[in-house]
Parts: C-alpha cells; sequence; structure tokens
C-alpha cells in the first residue's frame, strides 16, 4: 500500500495510481481525506501530495471513486442504476443525490421524465463522456415528495390555473368545475389530480382550500404552513375529543403521585407563552443540600396511546413556532390549559428530583411521578431583573454576592439565587467536560394587532435563559442515562436519544484551512474533547473581530444536525454520552414517547420494538426540520415586510453569505436579510470561491468576503416572494 516508501521520493502517475487503487479498495467502506490519505501513504513532500490529488479527481472523474465531499473520496461500490432524491432548480441544473450520500450528479431537464422537487427517483447514468460531467437519466418516479401544492389562482374564461411558489417545471391547470369558487389573485392549497407524463406535460389539479387574498397577514401565515404540508386548522374530531378528557385529579391520582404543592415552585417561560410545560422547585434539605425537582406537564397521563388526539399528535410531531403564532401538536385545552403548568392550580407532573451540594454535584436522584402547585409564573426578564438587583452581572458566568443583611431583593429570589447558582456550576462543569459553545442569537419581531412588524431585533440568551437551560439538560441527560448506560453484557432497553455526530472532517479541515490566514489556530484531530476545546477557544478568540462572523458561520456550517435515534452514539455538541428529550412534551412528540417509556419500564415492563420507535424517531426529525423550514420562511416574509417602507434607505451592513448568483447581505442595525443579485456587481467578472466563501474580480482582483463590512441601499421588497433586493452604495 506504499507503507513506509517513496514518502520524500519521486513517483510517477502511474505509480501515485496503483498506491491510490491499494488503498481504496483496502478500505472499501472508508470515507478518506486527503489528509488521511497522505498520512497513510507517507506522502510529506507537496509535489506528491498535488499529484496524489490530481489522481484521486482522475478516480474519482472515472468513477472508481466517489467524491464525498471538496477533500474526501470512498471507493465507488454502486452500479449503473441508483436511487435517491431529485432536487429541482430554478436554473434547470437538476441533480440527483443518490442514497447513501454521495455527490450530486446533474439531470437534464430532457432527461427528468417531469420528476418535482424531493421525489424519490430511480435513475440510470449516462456512459461517461470524456471532459463532460457526469449525467443521470430518471427512468422511474418511486414516490412523489408532496401531492399538494400553494399558489396564486389565475381565472381565465375557458380555464385556471396555479402559479405557485414551488419550483415545478410547469404551471398547475385547474378544470373550471374543480376551483372551489377561487378568484384570480387568491391564495389557494391544490391537490394534484393528474401527472405529466409522455403523453401529457401538464399538472392537473383541484382546488381544496381558497386561503384568501394574497398579502393579508393570516392567508399568508397559512400559506407558508401548506407550502410545507403542514397543518393551519385543528381537525374538528380532534378538538371534540380533548373537550371530553376529564381534567378533575382524583383521590386515586393523588395515592400514585409524590406531593409537591407545599413545595416552592415556578414557571420561568418567555412573556407570550401560553403552554408551560416544565416547573422548577428547591428547598434546602439540610447539610448543605439543596433538593432540586424539574416538574414536567403529565401529558401521557391524559394522551392515551393509540387515541385520535394521540394520532393526532404523533403525525404532527411538533408545535410550530411562526413570527406572530403558535401551530400547537396538542389542541388548544390540553397545551393551554389542562397540561400547561398554570400558577395557583394542582398540575401531575412526572419529575426528576435532584440531591445537590452547593458545587452542584448530583448526590442522588429519584424519577416519580408527582402533583405539584406552582406558586409563580416568572417571565424570563423578570427572573433576570431579580438577578441582576441583586448583583449578578449576566455574561460573567458569576452567582450573587453574599445577601445583605436585609437579605436578597425580590419575590422568590432566595429560591432564584439559590437556582441560579447551581446552574452556574452546572455550566461550568459541562463545558470542562467539552461542551461546544456557541451563543446562538435569534431574530425576534414586535408585531402589532394587525400582526405587522414594528420592530426587529435579536433575541440573546441570558442567565435567566441558561438557568432554565442548564436544568432542564440535566434531567434530559441523567433520565437518558438510566436507561442507556447499562453493565456491560447488559443490552439496554429501547429509549429515542437526541443524537449529535462529531463534525464533519473535511469541513472541519476546511475550516482550519480558512481561519490559518487571519492566524488562528485549530485541532482538527484527537479525542472529542480536545477538539471542542479548541472550536470554543476558536470562537472566544474571534469575538469582536471583522472575521468573527466568518468563522462562526463556516464553523457551524461543520457541524452535523442534531436528530432522534434510538441508536444511540451520544450528543456531541453538548459533551454527553446520553442525552435525550425529556422535558417539552406539550410541543414535542420524542418527549411523550420518552415519557410513556420510562413509566413502562418503571413498572417492570419489557422492552419496546426498536423498529417501530426508529421509525417514529425519523419521523419526528423530518418533522422538526420542516418546521423549521416554515419558521424561516416566516421570519422571511416579516423581514420583507418590514423593510417594505424602507425603500431608499442606506444602511450598514456586512456579508452574511455568498453564492454564485450573489451575496448576502444583513443589516447591522435591524439584522434583515437580503441580497445583491451578481448582475448588479458589474465592475468586473466575478468568480465564486466556494471552499473560501468569497467572490474574487478577474480585472481588479476586488474581493468580496463572508462577514466584510460593506453599505447598501434597500432596492426592492417583494413581499409575494419574500425577497429583499439590495444594491451597493459606495
Amino acid at each position: 500500500m506504499g507503507k513506509g516508501k517513496k514518502g520524500g521520493k519521486r513517483m510517477t502517475k502511474k505509480q501515485m495510481t496503483e498506491v491510490l487503487v491499494e488503498l481504496f479498495q483496502s478500505q472499501p467502506c472508508e470515507t478518506l481525506t486527503h489528509q488521511q490519505v497522505f498520512r497513510q501513504l507517507h506522502l510529506d513532500t507537496h509535489p506528491l501530495k498535488m499529484l496524489a490529488i490530481d489522481v484521486m479527481e482522475e478516480l474519482a472523474w472515472d468513477d472508481f471513486l466517489t467524491k464525498v465531499s471538496v477533500s474526501s473520496y470512498k471507493l465507488n461500490q454502486k452500479g449503473q442504476v441508483q436511487e435517491g432524491i431529485f432536487r429541482r432548480k430554478a436554473n434547470g441544473k437538476n441533480s440527483f443525490i443518490p442514497d447513501g450520500g454521495a455527490q450530486p450528479v446533474f439531470v437534464a431537464e430532457r432527461n427528468s421524465m417531469f420528476a418535482l422537487d424531493g421525489d424519490r427517483v430511480r435513475v440510470a447514468y449516462n456512459a461517461r463522456r470524456a471532459k463532460h460531467i457526469k449525467e443521470a437519466v430518471v427512468t422511474e418516479i418511486l414516490s412523489r415528495a408532496r401531492d399538494t401544492f400553494v399558489g396564486k389562482l389565475t381565472v381565465e374564461r375557458d380555464f385556471a390555473f396555479l402559479v405557485t411558489d414551488s419550483n415545478i417545471a410547469v404551471d398547475i391547470m385547474i378544470p373550471k368545475k374543480k376551483l372551489k369558487g377561487g378568484k384570480t389573485g387568491e391564495k389557494a392549497v391544490v391537490k394534484i389530480i393528474q401527472w405529466p407524463s409522455r403523453e401529457s406535460k401538464n399538472l392537473v389539479g383541484e382546488v381544496i382550500d381558497i386561503l384568501g387574498k394574497t398579502g393579508e397577514n393570516n392567508v399568508e401565515m397559512h400559506a407558508i404552513l401548506a407550502q410545507y404540508g403542514l397543518p393551519y386548522k385543528y381537525p374538528k374530531n380532534v378538538e371534540a375529543a380533548a373537550e371530553k378528557i376529564n381534567a378533575e385529579i382524583t383521590p386515586d391520582d393523588l395515592k400514585e403521585r409524590e406531593d409537591f404543592r407545599e413545595v416552592c415552585t415556578f414557571t420561568i417561560d418567555p412573556k407570550d407563552a401560553k403552554d408551560f410545560d416544565d416547573a422548577l422547585s428547591v428547598r434546602s434539605i439540610g447539610k448543605g443540600l439543596w433538593e432540586v425537582g424539574v416538574h414536567i406537564a403529565d401529558v401521557s397521563h391524559y394522551v392515551q396511546e393509540g387515541s385520535v388526539i394521540d394520532k393526532e399528535a404523533q403525525r404532527r410531531a411538533t408545535s410550530v413556532y411562526l413570527v406572530d403564532r403558535t401551530i400547537p401538536m396538542l389542541p388548544e385545552r390540553l397545551c393551554n390549559f389542562i397540561c400547561s403548568l398554570r400558577p395557583d392550580e394542582d398540575k401531575l407532573c412526572y419529575s426528576v428530583v435532584f440531591d445537590m451540594d452547593e458545587a452542584g454535584h448530583v448526590s442522588k436522584w429519584r424519577l416519580v411521578h408527582t402533583v405539584i402547585r406552582s406558586n409563580r409564573r416568572f417571565t424570563y426578564e423578570e427572573v433576570q431583573k431579580i438577578l441582576e438587583d441583586n448583583g449578578v452581572v449576566d455574561g460573567t458566568g458569576k452567582p450573587a454576592p453574599k445577601a445583605p443583611a436585609g437579605g436578597y431583593k425580590g419575590e422568590f429570589a432566595d429560591e432564584l439565587i439559590v437556582l441560579d447558582r447551581l446552574a452556574k456550576q452546572l455550566r461550568e462543569q459541562r463545558f470542562a467536560n467539552g461542551a461546544v459553545k456557541f451563543e446562538r442569537e435569534e431574530l425576534h419581531f414586535d408585531i402589532d394587532e394587525k400582526g405587522k412588524p414594528v420592530r426587529c431585533y435579536f433575541k440573546v440568551s441570558k442567565d435567566a435563559n441558561k438557568l432554565i437551560e442548564e436544568f432542564m439538560l440535566l434531567a434530559n441527560r441523567t433520565v437518558a442515562e438510566s436507561i442507556g448506560r447499562v453493565p456491560k453484557g447488559v443490552k439496554a432497553k429501547t429509549l429515542p436519544y437526541r443524537i449529535h455526530d462529531s463534525p464533519d472532517p473535511a469541513k472541519l479541515e476546511n475550516l482550519r484551512e480558512v481561519i490559518s490566514k487571519f492566524g488562528y489556530k485549530l485541532k482538527t484531530a484527537g479525542t472529542k474533547g480536545a477538539i471542542s476545546r479548541s472550536l470554543n477557544a476558536l470562537m472566544s478568540d474571534c469575538v469582536g473581530t471583522r472575521e468573527q462572523n466568518l468563522i462562526q458561520t463556516v464553523a457551524l456550517r461543520a457541524m452535523m444536525k442534531a436528530r432522534y435515534s434510538v441508536h444511540n452514539i451520544g450528543h456531541y455538541g453538548l459533551a454527553f454520552d446520553y442525552y435525550t428529550h425529556f422535558t417539552s412534551p406539550i410541543r414535542r412528540y420524542p418527549d411523550t414517547m420518552v415519557h410513556r417509556l420510562l413509566t413502562r419500564y418503571q413498572s417492570g415492563g419489557r422492552s419496546a420494538n426498536k423498529d417501530y420507535y426508529e421509525e417514529l424517531c425519523e419521523h419526528s426529525s423530518d418533522m422538526e426540520q420542516t418546521a423549521a423550514n416554515a419558521e424561516r420562511d416566516s421570519i422571511k416574509y416579516k423581514m420583507v415586510e418590514f423593510m417594505s417602507d424602507k425603500i431608499g434607505n442606506v444602511y450598514k451592513a456586512h456579508i452574511s453569505g455568498i453564492q454564485s448568483y450573489g451575496i448576502y447581505c444583513e443589516i447591522d442595525e435591524n439584522h434583515c436579510e437580503g441580497l445583491v443579485p451578481m448582475h448588479d456587481l458589474d465592475d468586473d467578472y466575478y468568480d465564486f470561491d466556494e471552499k473560501h466563501y468569497c467572490l474574487i474580480g478577474r480585472r481588479h482582483h476586488h474581493k468580496y468576503q463572508l462577514g466584510d463590512p460593506i453599505t447598501i441601499k434597500v432596492a426592492s421588497a417583494n413581499i409575494e416572494k419574500r425577497q429583499l433586493d439590495f444594491i451597493l452604495d459606495e
């Protein structure tokens, strides 16, 4: 395999090809990066490394290797016929993404069989022509990604059609008798009743719902939900079932539960929240120990598995949070009233109760069904004020100083300050164990009574938010460990875990290359803890610098997405070997699954079916991503709406994204993002350097780099397309 030979010597192209073929054939299932190839073949000179890269490119071109990323390859073990997902592009550059995550392959429109974006297809690869890219031909559409579309109706004398926001090749024809009274300019939801074929290219549909007039707030929010196949109405039979639920807490309920009604307990939530699914209790138990209860709404007590309410919650899998509304997973009577941990009301909970010392160490814990009575509903802002009034300085990681003679100021101040102090100990331990420190800011809008945005700003997580976060993390980790951590030789029972894989090695290496130009270093090999500590140091070192946005963006792109699975691999970002979601069953279905399984196992039940729960995990992960996309679209819509009366205004901004078609810029003042199209960069011909996130002019070598400051003028705000266009103001 070339081991120990030819390291510093010259090699011919033929010799290099032979050792590379041998290397990849000896590791048929492995993806190897450039650096791994160099190390394994002992290629320690620049010419040898460059030759190896050139040969790997040729081997990938010849389909001997599969190019997994910009700088990684694996042996191609697949044939000419493959299955995967079709991706349709507005510019005609359609692609096929094979199962297994290999690089996309080009599909010409004439070879697409009219497949729509997201359809599952079977393709055949064309024989490769010299100096031509690889191409695929769709031979069969295996399943459609969706059969309903949202758009604007155009009704003519003899026919009607739907112009969609989706990327489809043709408009959807609608027979006049299938219009359901729709008129030109109205937004509608249309179901396909006839797909394109070789005989007819037309898509034919029928209107299943008229949303209303384009541009109205409710109509546009419902259109976003319908576009992603998310429900915008609650089924009447599910609401009727919720109305029949007996909310009374019976003496039998109390007999089976630990009573926390006399223990100091409160909820801490956003000011506009109505579904309070978690509460904290705290009391001193002597000898420097505190009992902290993490109390979670006992949804599974009221929602029986397999019931009509459960089936609807399972289908939705998550609540959806648009800018101006929440589309709940559960009917309103359950999420806002029966299950919600409202103050001064007895509520049933599933609780993790910890005995903790002053250093935040857990000496023992228990998982119990409880009844609680919240003493106070706090907002994050109220708790933050109490902390700061008693000497806490946000962001320092330091707790409140010792209480003055008159005691701490504020309602439940003593209890809040104890919890804040313990949370800070937990946080410190977590980062010492290798958790990744990404401070994520969330874009928020203040909305008037008509739904119009009047203010746009980033919401930063403060000490009050982190207090809640740490105890939720502790509860989630603890119950996951109780099931997953078993003695050697014992098989763990089935549980849905929240898993997060290690960063993509190739993207991490790309990050290292990008930051090296600014003088930063990053560890890309070694233990998980060593790499995450190196990432944290990088995040701290770049704060306040011009390149901060670039580094944080590239670092985030190196991270994998968290998801649900019964196959535990741990959570890289949190540095937990076992982690699940237990603390939000009102708004997440996986938490309800976890509650049911924990109750089952506590009563001696057998392990649940792994395959069944893995399917539910995959569905929940998919729905989480769909909900996130809808939330993002609602933000885009409100962003454009907010800027619609500011055409011609000039703002300081920074470059937040680089694409081949232009540069995205985020306004510093209000965080609204828009596009400067490539055709407006008319001072030069620009090349797109995807690897280094920049555009470079060929003649004048002017560079537009991710994170650079820039001055823009608002050119247009297209509410229908949810698109802001800027021009440079030099």
